[in-house]
């Protein structure tokens, strides 16, 4: 009897993140057509950064680096995002999921944010993404301009509608 308890706890909360993931999902790419635009050589979107640190409060880092791949994907099938997307949503998604498990703090999960997207994201696009996936070179420097600005101005974003739905007594943010 225990153990059925149990498995149907661990699934109902498995479908719960399965379907944050896919709201989050859908947020992100039906938002993208209107909030990304050209900054330095790359394209941002600010959403992505919103979305990240949303899923990875709620979700956790796993979950957060899932739904910033899914929306990388479909952001490049309808040509509102280029191939950076990918680190540039992903590591920072991670990051932030990381540091939100560790601390249980919505600052720390914006700083994950920040750091992974602003800087460290910048080095792998820089590095291994343009020159081998989008056959040109693009500056460390020329990069991170761009990316900081976009993950500055949606992981705040994000911090502020977590905390409308903490309030709003829709998400447990001490849990």
């Amino acid at each position: 009897m225990n153990d059925t308890v149990k498995t149907t706890t661990t699934s109902a909360a498995h479908t719960r993140k399965v379907a944050y993931a896919v709201v989050l999902v859908a947020i992100g790419v039906a938002l993208a057509p209107y909030t990304s635009f050209p900054i330095g050589v790359a394209k941002v979107n600010p959403t992505q950064h919103f979305i990240n640190v949303i899923g990875a409060v709620i979700l956790g880092p796993w979950w957060a680096v899932l739904t910033a791949l899914v929306i990388g994907i479909i952001r490049n099938a309808l040509g509102v995002g280029t191939l950076l997307a990918f680190p540039g949503g992903m590591i920072g998604a991670l990051l932030a999921g990381l540091m939100f498990a560790w601390r249980r703090n919505l600052s720390f999960a914006a700083a994950g944010e920040i750091v992974g997207t602003g800087l460290i994201a910048p080095v792998v696009s820089a590095l291994w993404v343009a020159p081998v996936f989008m056959g040109k070179a693009i500056p460390y420097l020329a990069l991170v301009p761009s990316f900081m600005a976009s993950t500055i101005a949606g992981a705040l974003l994000g911090v502020l509608a977590l905390k409308f739905l903490q309030r709003a007594d829709i998400v447990d943010l001490e849990g």
